[in-house]
């Protein structure tokens, strides 16, 4: 399935009482591979944001107000999530004030454009009872560079989130979802018919073990080093 990891900036914390979206990113993953495809917006509020939400993002008044309006966004914004699987720390926020910028141009709520959404921060606490699990603590625990986060923004946000979900959902049942496969035959596996015919070899192109290669270092950096496999030593 189609992923879109997403982070939004607001002018506060309660739609209710007015707050807006003043920065959205959206960062795609197929195939549990981030394509380089992304959507990202900075918006007008038409209001201030309250002085913690402004320390945090640093989006000022006088930088947002030549910002298009989420109505001039909405077009590009719904059909980049459109029927995919929308990926989101700490959801009911995110969704909560897109929900309320959808209501008030008249359109239903966001679930009604995507397939489902998944919420990372529930996953996280799972993984890592009594631990802190904000993005910050999860780039640390999983070994994502977050040196370039000097202020909270959507879309690098959103970027890290997408590193951080591919490690922290990293194991056996994702190595066979890296590609897309069929469902067994489990009539032709119970009664298997016998080929005599010479068993083909196919081996690996210079990209497919280049990916592999490529999959083996990620897997050692979510790992913090730990992989047993970088300690054998080949038979001389």
């Amino acid at each position: 399935m189609r992923q879109v990891v997403l982070d939004t900036e607001t002018t506060g914390l309660e739609p209710a009482k007015g707050h807006r979206v003043v920065e959205i990113g959206l960062v795609e993953i197929v195939h549990r591979r981030r394509t380089g495809s992304v959507f990202h917006a900075y918006l007008n509020p038409e209001r201030d944001s309250d002085p913690g939400a402004l320390q945090k993002h640093g989006l000022t008044t006088e930088f947002l107000q030549d910002k298009p309006r989420f109505a001039e966004v909405l077009q590009p914004f719904l059909e980049f999530v459109q029927d995919a699987e929308l990926v989101i720390h700490n959801a009911p926020f995110d969704i909560g004030f897109l929900n309320h910028e959808l209501a008030r141009l008249n359109q239903p709520p966001i679930t009604s454009f995507c397939a489902r959404v998944t919420d990372t921060l529930p996953k996280a606490r799972e993984l890592h009872p009594g631990k802190r699990n904000t993005l910050d603590a999860l780039c640390d625990r999983y070994g994502v560079d977050r040196s370039k986060r000097e202020f909270h923004g959507a879309l690098l946000d959103a970027e890290l989130l997408g590193d951080v979900y591919l490690a922290m959902t990293r194991g056996q049942d994702s190595l066979l979802m890296e590609t897309p496969h069929e469902a067994p035959d489990r009539a032709r596996l119970a009664a298997p018919q016998r080929d005599h015919r010479p068993l083909r070899i196919q081996y690996a192109s210079l990209e497919e073990i280049d990916q592999h290669v490529q999959q083996l270092e990620a897997l050692q950096k979510a790992s913090q080093g730990q992989c047993n496999w970088t300690s054998i030593k080949p038979n001389s």
